[in-house]
């Protein structure tokens, strides 16, 4: 299970002053920082800022109308962040396929997208331990004309099914039997949406979260999302769980960000960060969702 969401910006963008973006082809160490050595946690301690990766998909992480950096995963970012003494978060805007290949160029510090942990992801970036899990839903027209309810009804049906470049979705749809001709991929959730109002395709797949709030932005236009629904792949259920992503040789950045945010669920903090985006107790993990469980498949 897992990933307009609204209209995306295509080129990186200046958010407001207290969180300007990085610019988008650079790398964001500090050379003179970088020679006297120490890791990526110590350079952000020393500089007072830190750079983070986006794909602008509400409600994960998006410049709002006044182009300030929000969402679940930045607003969660300022918290642990300004806790590891790191007062600044910068952005950097990149399509959500490109953002492990960012990252690992060192053009942001750290994925805050809600990307889901996947095995395939783990071979490429450190995951933290999720922030949420989420499950799937359809968004169809009102009235659900093929009658799409489960992972297994677009094959069935032989409806055409939209998902966001580079998101689980896609190998979802591929191992539930839906030809791959059926299968139209799209940069954002925005041109999905024109794309199912044009008929291009019968569905979006995507999490429930993400598609509440797409439909909350065209209400009255004729289309619905459907329960949330559980995928099985190979007899195992896919569970789509939320978190951030460091390069692999930043162990002491992960290790400090996995501290903070264990300590926000122990206390109960956790949940009033993403409240306001459309989360509930229900998205909240478990004790024992962790990274290594779902890198594990």
């Amino acid at each position: 299970m897992t990933t307009s969401r609204r209209d995306f910006l295509r080129s990186t963008v200046l958010l407001s002053a207290a969180v300007p973006l990085a610019a988008a082809g650079c790398s964001t160490t500090d050379p003179a920082t970088e020679r006297a050595g120490g890791g990526t946690l110590a350079r952000a301690r020393d500089a007072g800022k830190i750079t983070i990766g986006f794909a602008n998909e509400a409600p994960y992480g998006y410049t709002d109308k006044s182009g300030r950096l929000t969402g679940e995963a930045p607003e969660l970012a300022r918290v642990v962040f300004k806790e590891l003494g790191i007062g600044k978060v910068e952005g950097v805007q990149v399509d959500f396929g490109g953002l492990i290949g960012g990252l690992n160029a060192k053009r942001f510090d750290a994925i805050s997208a809600g990307m889901f942990i996947t095995p395939e992801r783990c071979g490429s970036a450190a995951f933290a331990d999720p922030e949420y899990v989420a499950k799937s839903a359809f968004m169809v027209r009102e009235g659900n004309p093929k009658g799409l309810r489960a992972a297994g009804d677009p094959a069935r049906t032989k409806a055409r099914v939209g998902v966001l470049t580079g998101a689980v979705e896609q190998d979802y749809a591929e191992k539930t039997g839906v030809p791959k001709g059926d299968i139209k991929t799209f940069a954002d959730q925005a041109s999905a949406f024109e794309g199912l109002k044009a008929g291009r395709i019968d569905c979006i797949w995507l999490t429930r979260i993400s598609l509440a709030d797409l439909l909350s932005k065209h209400r009255g236009e004729g289309f619905e999302v459907t329960g949330a629904f559980t995928p099985v792949i190979d007899g195992r259920e896919q569970f789509g769980a939320g978190a951030f992503a460091f390069r692999q040789a930043d162990a002491d950045l992960l290790k400090a960000w996995n501290e903070q945010l264990a300590k926000l669920k122990r206390e109960n903090r956790l949940l009033p960060i993403l409240q306001p985006f459309g989360f509930t107790q229900a998205d909240m993990p478990g004790p024992d969702d962790t990274a290594a469980r779902f890198c594990k498949g």
